[in-house]
């Protein structure tokens, strides 16, 4: 007897549907066709496993199951659970098959039959919605994850028997409660941390409130001591929140990446992703047999803080480029090409020097001649032109350590940030994909960040003496735009200019050693 089950694949942040074909006929011997890994060839030992021990039986003659479409990879063990139940229905053992034409249904079996988690479920989801199927069985702990999608029924099953007695009409499955716009909204506001812990380094919150408002990329460079991961940490506490939008972008590629925590539906605060300097180009950028998103991809919509950023590898470093620019990566292989999405804010810090005490106001830098420009040299130029903000930070002295004055907090610093944010999603409303002024292009930034003529002497006397790129041109160009949005002007004036060009300090020739 031929049934056909449908199940689904994720390739890239989207979902294909699978249709897994089961026909049990004369002969002997079991066969899986269609591409499949070893993961899904093995599933025909998990399944008579959990079949048995649940008092089915496991047909004894030929059984031939395919995977459809045939010219697309498959990979997993979340194809367990549809290829059990097709197994179920074509040895009559299920008493409506004609079900099985309306659900996408996917799981992973343990050889008792309890069904595991898997990866993906949102995207599948949507694609199951799209494609107007009725409903969609799910493991238990990825049930509220299926729920964000409406006009999907979703049922949550914990066992294989579970699904039979469902499919039979003898039980029913409760769907998962939706999440509503207020308890979205309610769980993007809890920090453990704040910026009113910060004591004294007044300048280097107006940088990061700057790098926030516009979605700028910053480094901070300083000593060891000075405070630069801890204020770096504190950034997503002053990020505007995440939209549905963003949310739903979010949480399908944590999804697809198997990062969702259970029973979580939608990613509810900016992402925070902090690799470590050992971390390979693929690990960052994505990538693999059947491709994954990498680092970057996790911080879409979000922050990518690179600690210590001279210690990465400077291939490492140089794969960011072109993402930087496009706010997309690429992973091409030879059966497929995938983009995943990469709109990132990226966050940086570094030692001025080796030894860590260049510039510093009190300590003497023990580095030979030549060193610290050499320890520069490990992050290219035109990576530095792709930071719109080079921010120093200083040692914190004893008096401002020790006072007992409460800091700003980090809410009445993202109050301001939302305002300028405002401002900038107004102004590109007519623009798909724009939404911040860091993401502008040099037609935009042409019409919108018009200076004037007292503007256009200090910018110009700035690139001649600083040497700079027509890259970093336009970087300073955007941040005084951000600028001038959070004193609330329309127009740029020289001092926002001014304070623009003063986050150039790499640029500088002082810190050529």
């Amino acid at each position: 007897m031929l049934v056909k089950a449908f199940g689904s694949a994720v390739y890239g942040v989207d979902a294909i549907t699978i249709t897994v074909e089961v026909n049990v006929m004369k002969g002997k011997n079991y066969f899986i066709v269609g591409l499949p890994d070893n993961a899904i060839k093995e599933s025909l030992q998990r399944i008579e496993s959990a079949l048995k021990t649940n008092g089915f039986l496991m047909p004894r003659i030929k059984l031939l199951v395919n995977l459809a479409p045939a010219n697309i990879r498959k990979s997993g063990s979340a194809f367990d659970l549809p290829i059990a139940i097709g197994i179920l229905a074509g040895s009559g053992q299920i008493k409506n098959p004609d079900l099985l034409k309306q659900l996408i249904i996917m799981g992973e079996l343990n050889l008792d039959g309890n069904i595991l988690p898997v990866k993906g479920v949102l995207p599948m989801a949507i694609q199951a919605r799209k494609e107007k199927f009725n409903g969609f069985i799910v493991p238990k702990s990825n049930g509220a994850e299926a729920a964000i999608v409406n006009q999907l029924a979703v049922y949550p099953v914990s066992h294989i028997r579970e699904v039979v007695e469902f499919l039979d009409g003898r039980l029913q499955i409760e769907p998962p409660d939706s999440i509503t716009r207020q308890d979205f909204f309610a769980n993007q506001y809890h920090f453990d941390i704040d910026f009113k812990d910060v004591r004294g380094q007044q300048n280097i919150k107006r940088a990061l409130e700057i790098a926030a408002a516009g979605s700028h990329n910053a480094i901070l460079i300083g000593p060891p001591g000075s405070g630069k991961t801890m204020l770096a940490k504190r950034i997503p506490t002053i990020l505007p929140p995440l939209n549905l939008q963003e949310a739903l972008e979010t949480t399908k590629i944590h999804s697809v990446a198997g990062k969702l925590q259970p029973d979580t539906m939608l990613v509810a605060r900016r992402p925070f992703r902090s690799p470590h300097h050992t971390i390979s180009d693929m690990a960052l950028v994505g990538g693999g047999g059947i491709p994954q998103p990498g680092e970057i991809s996790l911080a879409h919509n979000g922050v990518l803080f690179l600690d210590e950023l001279p210690e990465f590898r400077r291939s490492v470093l140089e794969v960011m480029r072109q993402p930087m620019e496009e706010r997309r990566v690429n992973i091409s292989r030879a059966r497929m090409s995938i983009d995943f999405p990469a709109s990132f804010m990226l966050l940086a810090s570094m030692n001025p020097c080796p030894c860590g005490f260049y510039n510093h106001p009190e300590r003497a830098c023990s580095c030979p001649p030549g060193a610290v420009q050499k320890y520069l040299n490990r992050i290219s130029g035109p990576l530095l032109d792709r930071i719109d903000l080079h921010v120093e930070v200083t040692p914190v002295g004893f008096n401002e350590l020790s006072s007992l004055d409460p800091g700003e907090t980090s809410s009445v610093i993202r109050e301001r940030v939302v305002r300028a944010r405002e401002k900038q999603y107004k102004r590109f409303s007519d623009q798909m994909g724009i939404y911040a002024n860091a993401q502008m292009d040099s037609n935009l930034l042409k019409k919108i960040c018009r200076i004037e003529k007292a503007g256009s002497s200090i910018l110009k006397t700035a690139m001649e003496k600083l040497n700079l790129s027509a890259r970093a041109y336009d970087r300073i160009l955007k941040v005084s735009r951000t600028i001038a949005d959070l004193d609330d002007q329309e127009e740029i004036k020289t001092v926002h200019l001014a304070e623009a060009i003063q986050y150039r300090s790499l640029d500088r020739e002082s810190w050529a050693g």
